[in-house]
């Protein structure tokens, strides 16, 4: 019972995955005892399961996700917001007024309007509603300053790294505060912006090569090399 990639390694639509007795699974498809992808991504054998991890994907929401999200629309009782996935999200406006909110009274364009950039957590989802959205926590609401980057949802846990080891390094070396959404937008806040720019950098270097091993200490050199550079123009 063959398998021909390494795990992880990177596969494109129609490769040969496996053959015998395997079981097919996300992105993959069998004809015969033959095992084929389907997407673009990483192998990865679980048991006598074969999956593929799509390189571009959308974000499934997941009730507790911390997402990053832009108003497209005010309604009538609170707002739609796009949050990266191919389900637009809802935040009521009673979750978000201290006060009792009066439809016939209250503008919400001024509160929040289209175009805003919000920090929410993900309360209600299921495949019949659409994902139910709360700023009623510290540190949600409102995006005021900052950088905002988006990378495929699938590589937020490169960003992070072993134990917290990459985003831990990428805060230490630019100086910024980082908050990483569950799907895939993450907001740069620094000092300056030429700080914001070399985290943003370093992010878009991860999204790029997070197949790719030994990436914690190449992006490590990239900042300080990058550092190096400005302090010597300086």
């Amino acid at each position: 019972m063959p398998t021909f990639f390494e795990k992880r390694q990177l596969v494109t639509p129609g490769d040969l995955l496996a053959e015998g007795d395997y079981i097919a699974g996300e992105n993959t498809y069998k004809e015969n005892d033959k095992i084929y992808a389907s997407r673009i991504g990483l192998v990865d054998y679980e048991d006598r399961k074969v999956n593929v991890v799509a390189l571009r994907a959308f974000y499934i929401p997941r009730v507790g996700d911390t997402v990053i999200g832009t108003v497209v629309e005010v309604g009538f009782n609170g707002w739609t917001v796009d949050i990266n996935s191919p389900y637009l999200a809802l935040l009521r406006a009673s979750d978000v007024l201290s006060r009792p909110f009066r439809p016939q009274k209250n503008d919400l364009s001024k509160v929040l309007d289209v175009g805003d950039l919000v920090i929410a957590k993900i309360i209600a989802y299921d495949r019949a509603h659409n994902p139910q959205l709360t700023v009623g926590e510290p540190g949600l609401g409102k995006i005021t300053r900052g950088q905002v980057v988006k990378i495929t949802p699938t590589k937020i846990p490169r960003v992070i790294g072993r134990k917290g080891s990459m985003i831990s390094m990428i805060k230490q070396e630019t100086g910024c505060h980082i908050i990483l959404g569950h799907n895939g937008v993450i907001l740069i806040t620094g000092k300056r912006l030429e700080d914001e720019q070399l985290a943003m950098m370093a992010i878009h270097k991860i999204d790029e090569e997070s197949h790719t091993s030994g990436l914690t200490d190449r992006v490590t050199q990239m900042i300080k090399n990058e550092k190096a550079k400005r302090k010597g123009g300086s």
